[in-house]
């Protein structure tokens, strides 16, 4: 069994974002129940119900594991559930939250050899001492075996794949800093207890030809949801910057997120890492019954799911 739960569903700022006026965040800020709340992006999942590895350590996640009762301590003084820690790129709203868990509780971080020389470059990440908190490369293309910090296995493996994408805006540069790249830094993950598999890939610029044949027939993927189309932030005018320009595909259009998964037969869909900008994240929105209409759920925070 693949047990995962949402720690968090909205893109980088949550949903409402701290500084929004916008329509949406003012009605989320307000309770309102077809708008709720949504911390950063991140899942956890787990082979047995009782040991998680989080999937992204979101500038949320000190609250996320507060509200998430798999989470929390079982035993003596101090413990944790959480046996590993999985990154999927290196934005700050991916890796920010590594610095929750800097109290000298031993657990594995795995991620790409790009993103972890992000982190070995930062000297901040040095609060997590490398004498209890393991770093580990994760390769791509190769299943990885998670093992508990006793080194038990823990019933999961996840397999890392590039997916098109950018650089972490910190570390752009050169004549084309948005240039969207294919070379691990930003990267999906199948995850499989030997028998069943759920994808992630809450960041992607666009379906390509090796991404949709991997997924066809899947049975559980969640996918990148950031924006409903690609100029909603300037036509909404709280952005510059289009999607294609921050490395996400938009959920509605031609090549579009619901466009690509049209035809590919996957039995469960989850929209993730959602914009607040984004008016799929409002329950009474005509895009939320679109997305609905063609067979998506919107991902929420406390949401569980089996595989």
């Amino acid at each position: 069994m693949i047990d995962i739960i949402v720690l968090g569903a909205a893109a980088g700022g949550g949903f409402p974002q701290w500084n929004s006026n916008a329509i949406g965040c003012r009605r989320a800020r307000a309770g309102d129940p077809a708008a709720p709340a949504r911390t950063q992006a991140s899942i956890a999942i787990s082979g047995d119900g009782r040991h998680w590895f989080v999937v992204n350590a979101s500038p949320d996640l000190r609250t996320q594991i507060g509200q998430t009762q798999a989470l929390h301590p079982q035993e003596g003084l101090r413990s944790t559930p959480i046996a590993g820690v999985i990154l999927t790129g290196g934005e700050v709203d991916t890796v920010t939250g590594l610095l929750t868990l800097r109290e000298r509780q031993p657990f594995t971080l795995l991620a790409t050899r790009p993103v972890l020389d992000l982190l070995d470059a930062n000297p901040i990440f040095e609060a997590l001492d490398r004498a209890v908190v393991a770093r580990a490369t994760l390769p791509l293309d190769t299943p990885c075996t998670l093992a508990l910090p006793d080194g038990a296995p823990a019933g999961l493996t996840v397999t890392a794949f590039a997916v098109p994408g950018k650089v972490p805006l910190y570390t752009e540069s050169g004549p084309d800093p948005a240039a969207i790249v294919e070379n691990g830094e930003t990267i999906g993950l199948v995850i499989s207890d030997g028998t069943r598999q759920a994808f992630f890939i809450p960041g992607c610029a666009r379906m390509t030809d090796a991404l949709r044949a991997r997924l066809r027939g899947a049975e559980l993927v969640f996918f990148d949801g950031t924006l409903w189309r690609d100029d909603e932030m300037i036509r909404a005018g709280v952005g510059q910057k289009t999607g294609q320009r921050m490395g996400h595909m938009s959920v509605a259009g031609d090549g579009g997120v619901i466009a690509a998964f049209a035809d590919l037969d996957v039995r469960r869909k989850v929209l993730i890492h959602i914009n607040n900008s984004n008016p799929v994240l409002l329950a009474d929105s005509p895009e939320h019954q679109a997305a609905r209409d063609a067979g998506w759920d919107v991902a929420h925070d406390g949401m569980r799911l089996t595989a």
